[in-house]
């Protein structure tokens, strides 16, 4: 499965860094095998595009306080706020 590379948030009002609400839109393609029986496996999954339509703080909730960190931050490179 082709998978884009993983987004870190941070929420700048209450400082969570683990648990957020994502909405995205893909776009893939995919090869589906279907058994004699008609059971379906789904392999190769390529994501050819992805939006992020919304990001939402799961503790204290407002979107706009959500901020996308920057691979300095996830590093912990990035000097303090």
């Amino acid at each position: 499965m082709t998978e884009p590379a993983p987004t870190r948030y941070r929420c700048t009002a209450c400082g969570n860094l683990t648990r957020f609400d994502v909405t995205t839109t893909r776009r893939t393609r995919a090869f589906h095998h279907y058994t004699v029986g008609g059971d379906l496996d789904v392999e190769e999954t390529e994501v050819l595009s992805q939006d992020v339509e919304s990001v939402e703080c799961r503790w204290c909730g407002p979107g706009a306080a959500v901020v996308e960190l920057t691979d300095d931050d996830a590093d912990g490179t990035a000097a303090a706020d």
